[in-house]
């Protein structure tokens, strides 16, 4: 592929809620620029930018795939994203690396749960947006009801450039609305609509839908508005540069057409990308940490080269790819650059493009382009490369933290030797898991977005390294703690000859705020205990209280008052007041009214309307608390508080109420008591486990 100057680059992000036809019209576009030799398809399972196994197996788009395509002597990048909830986060990481959105809407189901967050993304990215209607080909597929519903959600601002001429299954053309002409495709064919005139059916339409287009133009700027009254329209020169100026300011949201599986309308959009989506240099400047202070920084070639790192894959074979974007300068072959995170130097040899996972090579890239290079040595999604001398960082994109955590166990210990390092190479890939030991529990722990996020990655750890592991739900985190007062004596005395064991304390107990942990306070007056003594039993109530009382869970946020004691001049020694500090520990949780805390997730549910009541009804099944609501055009945002053990499964019944169509963050948010009857199993679980455990020893 040859060298683009940066004028003649478009990075689009093509986003939208999941089946919306994302990869499909990349697909169609690939195939209409002459860059594949045939219309692939999901359901073949031989799309450039689904080419994982499991995107393959799924028929999902799991994470960014980008393909460089060259049209009309200009470069699409075109980053094909995932639109199920769960993997969004990835979505948003493209998102910053992209200069415009192309917002897919399926043009049966309308506007969706993902279709609202994807525009927030781009609104937070201060991204232009065009939306493209899909599917126009299908049963119950209606344009105008869709324009109505992004206009409901979106403002009178989204506007079609575009009409359909057939509907359904008839679709067989498309009216530009910006020039006034007509296009007609043949199904399946090669993408390239053939002139026509203006049908009749749809001429009326047509010329009253241009009208609204211009005066909508002409409405930005005062020169235009003047010119549209004196003349009753704009010549076709001041459409073109008044269309271009508004969508690169966000002032007008055009909605194109078209059916990707048939090739219909693909090259219109990409004529449309051309024309109307700001080039990178077009894009507003990046704020940055240049040294010890924030610039914003101009994408242009004239300046040192700076690139930042939006994505990461662990390919099996290349290594470590690293995808980035040249914010400023010309980066060269072989060029050595440092990494601002690491502070290593690395050299990017073999620089290449990205068509899927296929790498093309090219010897260099301007500002705003998007590359690809592997086997940097340690860098990471996120990371900021300039030269050296210079101390230039690009913020990192925030994503929420993972949902659910599940335990994970090697099923062989062939498969445990290899599990560290497999789990470590796709971390690298993907920012949205965590992987750690509880402290707690002692159990490995990878936490995802959700249930299918993290059986995802254990089928990938299977295909991809072989190494072959088991899931189970988490232990919960509970704790213990106390609701009422104690005042107990704690003694230690042995005498088996020669030196004894002589330790005697005597302590009151009482609880704390919660989330206040642990408290000791040393009353002892006149020496009743000596004190290199008293550390010694408040190390032995430490230790009794992370054994737990009730149910094997650490004893938090209660305070303890060392006041009297005694001591043997000859027997006393720290294991014996630690012992003593053990018993008393003990003794006061029988007095003080001993209680079992649980975690308490804050937990935000976002669906379409019509499932509030559902929804509302299932959380409160879940013991969970309604905290507010919020309507969004025609999306339902539920926040609840709901114990994390309800929670283990929450994912897989969400998507059964809501047919898919909703989505869901939590996160920790405090401890709270757990109701007797629940509590009562806890106990028991943990006396039955404690005593087969005693058995199997014996």
């Amino acid at each position: 592929m040859k060298t683009y100057e940066s004028t003649d680059v478009r990075n689009v992000a093509l986003v939208g809620h999941g089946n919306s036809g994302k990869t499909s019209l990349a697909a169609a576009m690939l195939y209409t620029a002459g860059a594949t030799n045939r219309l692939t398809r999901v359901d073949e399972g031989n799309t450039i930018t689904d080419y994982d196994d499991e995107e393959i197996a799924r028929k999902i788009t799991i994470s960014t795939a980008l393909a460089a395509v060259e049209w009309n002597r200009k470069k699409l990048n075109l980053f094909d994203t995932p639109g199920f909830s769960l993997f969004t986060y990835d979505t948003k990481i493209a998102m910053g690396a992209a200069d415009s959105a192309l917002i897919l809407v399926d043009g049966v189901a309308g506007v969706e749960v993902v279709t609202e967050k994807v525009w927030e993304y781009a609104e937070g990215f201060n991204l232009p947006r065009a939306f493209f209607v899909n599917k126009l080909d299908r049963e119950r597929a209606d344009f105008q009801r869709t324009v109505d519903n992004i206009v409901e959600n979106f403002g009178r601002h989204a506007i079609p450039v575009q009409l359909p001429i057939g509907a359904e299954r008839d679709f067989h053309g498309i009216v530009d609305l910006i020039e006034m002409k007509a296009y007609s495709y043949t199904p399946e064919g090669d993408g390239k609509g053939k002139e026509i005139p203006i049908p009749d059916a749809v001429k009326e339409q047509a010329e009253k839908a241009h009208g609204a287009l211009i005066e909508m133009i002409a409405e930005g700027k005062d020169e235009l508005m003047e010119r549209y009254f004196e003349q009753g329209t704009l010549p076709p020169e001041d459409i073109l540069a008044g269309l271009h100026e508004a969508v690169k300011a966000d002032r007008i949201f055009p909605i194109l057409c078209g059916a990707s599986l048939l090739n219909i309308g693909a090259d219109l959009a990409m004529n449309f990308m051309l024309m109307f989506c700001p080039n990178p240099t077009e894009h507003p400047a990046i704020r940055a940490m240049v040294g010890d202070h924030e610039e914003f920084k101009a994408i242009t070639d004239k300046d040192h080269v700076t690139a930042y790192v939006f994505k990461t894959v662990a390919d099996p074979f290349a290594g470590r790819l690293s995808f980035f974007k040249v914010c400023t300068g010309v980066l060269k072959n072989d060029a050595n650059l440092i990494c601002m995170r690491s502070k290593s130097q690395e050299r990017l040899s073999h620089l290449s493009v990205p068509f899927g996972k296929q790498l093309i090579p090219v010897n260099e890239l301007h500002a705003g382009d998007i590359g690809v290079v592997a086997k940097l040595k340690d860098v990471l999604t996120g990371d900021t490369l300039c030269e050296k001398g210079d101390s230039v960082e690009y913020p990192r994109v925030e994503i929420p933290e993972p949902s659910i955590a599940y335990a994970i166990a090697a099923k062989s210990r062939n498969d445990e030797d290899r599990m560290g390092n497999a789990v470590a190479r796709i971390l690298e890939e993907d920012p949205g898991l965590r992987f750690y030991r509880d402290p707690q529990t002692n159990e490995f722990l990878l936490a995802g977005m959700g249930g299918q996020h993290v059986e995802i990655i254990v089928s990938r750890l299977k295909r991809r390294y072989n190494v072959e592991v088991e899931l189970r739900a988490p232990k919960i985190p509970y704790r213990e703690t106390i609701r009422g007062f104690a005042d107990v004596h704690g003694r230690h005395k042995k005498q088996t000859g020669g030196h004894g064991q002589f330790g005697d304390c005597k302590i009151k107990m009482e609880p704390l705020e919660r989330g206040k942990g642990f408290e000791f306070v040393n009353s002892i007056f006149g020496g009743a205990i000596p004190k290199q003594f008293i550390p010694a039993v408040e190390k032995g109530i430490l230790e009794a209280a992370a054994k737990g009382y009730l149910a094997g869970y650490p004893v938090v946020d209660f305070k303890v008052t060392l006041y009297d004691g005694s001591y043997h001049e000859v027997d006393s020694s720290e294991m014996a007041f630690k012992i003593a500090g053990r018993k008393a520990f003990k003794l006061a949780m029988e007095q003080a009214k001993p209680a079992l805390l649980e975690p308490i997730m804050k937990v935000e549910v976002q669906a379409p309307v019509e499932f509030a009541g559902d929804l509302m009804s299932d959380l409160n099944g879940r013991r969970g608390r309604i905290t507010g609501m919020d309507t969004k055009g025609a999306t339902q945002i539920i926040r609840a508080q709901v114990p994390m053990a309800e929670m283990l499964t929450y994912q897989n019944d969400l998507t059964s109420i809501t047919q898919g169509r909703a989505s869901y963050t939590m996160e920790f948010s405090h401890y709270d008591f757990v109701p007797q009857m629940q509590a009562e199993k806890i106990i028991a679980a943990y006396k039955a486990a404690a005593a087969g455990e005693a058995e199997e020893e014996e």
